[in-house]
C-alpha cells in the first residue's frame, strides 16, 4: 500500500491508501485580506476536523506583472464574477495572503491542532516559506504543474508533495512528476482537479475516473480537489478511494464578499462534509474478503453442508438418495458432496445427522 508520514501538531499522521481520508481546507483569499476572518476559517477548519489548512502563497509581484495588456486581462466568462474584467495584477493584488501573518497563524494553528501548510507560487515563494514557516509538506497547484524550475527547487527538499492536476494533459504530468522524484521528491500525491471553479456542481466534467487512472499510471496516492460549490462531488470522490480530499473554506460572515466563496463551505457546510466523509470511509472499508462482522460470521453457520436425509445403516452406500446438501453447515462442506458418494458408513447414521469424516468407512 502506497503511503507516508508526516509530523503534525497532535503527533505523527500516515497518509495514503487504507488511511483515513487526509482533508485539507483550502482558504484560498476567502480571508478578504482581514486576519480576523483567516483566524475565523483556521478555527471552523479545526472545529470541523478537518486535518490541515493550505494558504496560497504569493505576491503580486512574484505571480504575475502589473500590465494591462490584453493577455493580462481575465475574460473567461465562467469565472466568479469578482473576477471578471480585473488584470491578473489586480486580482492577486486583492487575493494574496500577506506574508507578515503566517507566523501567527502558524501559531494559532498548532495551538488547534491543526497542520498549516503553503502553496508556493514562484521560486520567490518557495524561498520565503521554506525559511519562515517550514511546513512538513508542500502543495503545487494546477497551474504551476509545468512550472519546472519551482518544482525542482521543491523536490530538493525531500518533504511529501500533493500536486493538483488541473487541466494538465498525461504528458506534462508525467514530465511534472519526473522532475520531482528526479529531483528528490519520494512521497507524491496527484489530486485530479476541476478548474472551473463553479458555484454549481458540473459532474459531467469531473470525470473522476481520471484519478483512479492517475494513481495507477503514474504510482502514486490519488486525491481530489474539488472547485464545485457543495459536497456531492468530493464524497464521490472518497467513495472511490480518494486518500486526500482539499475543499475551499470560508468564514460564515463573509461567504458573499469572499473571492472564492461561491465554491466554498462555511462552518454548517464543512462540519457535514467532515461527518459524511469519514461515514463514507466507514462503508468504504478496507479490503476484506469472508465476514465482515461477528454477526455475519454467526449467519454463516447457516450455509450448505452434506447431511443424511434417511436413516442409513452400517456399511449402506451413500448416494443422492440418503445425503443432501442442505443448511445448515454443521456437516462436512459441499464441495466433499461428490467424493464422499459411493463410499459406505461406518456406523448406523441417523436421518438429520451432519455428515463427518468419522462417519465414512
Amino acid at each position: 500500500m502506497k503511503s507516508f508520514t508526516i509530523t503534525t501538531p497532535k503527533g505523527k499522521r500516515t497518509i495514503g491508501e487504507e488511511q483515513p481520508v487526509f482533508l485539507i481546507g483550502d482558504m484560498s483569499a476567502n480571508h478578504n485580506q482581514n486576519f480576523d476572518t483567516a483566524v475565523k476559517i483556521i478555527k471552523i477548519a479545526a472545529e470541523a476536523g478537518l486535518d490541515a489548512i493550505k494558504l496560497q502563497s504569493y505576491l503580486p509581484s512574484t505571480i504575475t506583472l502589473d500590465c494591462n495588456k490584453e493577455w493580462f486581462i481575465i475574460k473567461n466568462k465562467d469565472n466568479p464574477d469578482s473576477w471578471k474584467s480585473k488584470s491578473l495584477y489586480q486580482l492577486y493584488q486583492q487575493a494574496f495572503t500577506p506574508r507578515e501573518w503566517i507566523p501567527q497563524l502558524k501559531k494559532l494553528a498548532d495551538q488547534l491542532g491543526i497542520i498549516l501548510f503553503s502553496t508556493p507560487f514562484s521560486v520567490e515563494d518557495f524561498n520565503f516559506l521554506e525559511s519562515t514557516l517550514n511546513p512538513p509538506l508542500y502543495k503545487i497547484a494546477s497551474y504551476e504543474v509545468t512550472h519546472i524550475p519551482l518544482l525542482k527547487e521543491v523536490a530538493k527538499t525531500k518533504k511529501p508533495v500533493i500536486m493538483s492536476t488541473g487541466f494538465a494533459t498525461a504528458d506534462e504530468i508525467e514530465l511534472a512528476v519526473n522532475t520531482l522524484r528526479e529531483n528528490g521528491t519520494k512521497d507524491l500525491v496527484l489530486l485530479h482537479c476541476v478548474t472551473a471553479y463553479s458555484g454549481e456542481p458540473k459532474p459531467e466534467y469531473t470525470n473522476l475516473n481520471t484519478m483512479l487512472d492517475a494513481g495507477k499510471r503514474f504510482k502514486v496516492i490519488m486525491g481530489f480537489s474539488d472547485n464545485n460549490a457543495g459536497i456531492e462531488i468530493p464524497l464521490q470522490a472518497a467513495m472511490m478511494g480518494a486518500s486526500v480530499i482539499e475543499k475551499h473554506v470560508v468564514a460564515d460572515d463573509s461567504k458573499k464578499e469572499a473571492l472564492d466563496g461561491n465554491f466554498s463551505l462555511d462552518s454548517k457546510e464543512l462540519k457535514k462534509f467532515v461527518e459524511a466523509v469519514r461515514k463514507t470511509e466507514k462503508i468504504r472499508g478496507k479490503v476484506n474478503y469472508g465476514p465482515q462482522s461477528e454477526t455475519e460470521k454467526a449467519n454463516a453457520h447457516y450455509r450448505q453442508s452434506i447431511f443424511a436425509v434417511k436413516d442409513i445403516k452400517a456399511n449402506e452406500q451413500f448416494s443422492s438418495d440418503n445425503l443432501k446438501v442442505i443448511r445448515p453447515a454443521n456437516g462436512l462442506a459441499a464441495k466433499h458432496y461428490e467424493v464422499v458418494l459411493g463410499k459406505t458408513a461406518k456406523q448406523n447414521i441417523e436421518k438429520g445427522t451432519p455428515l463427518s469424516w468419522e462417519l465414512i468407512t
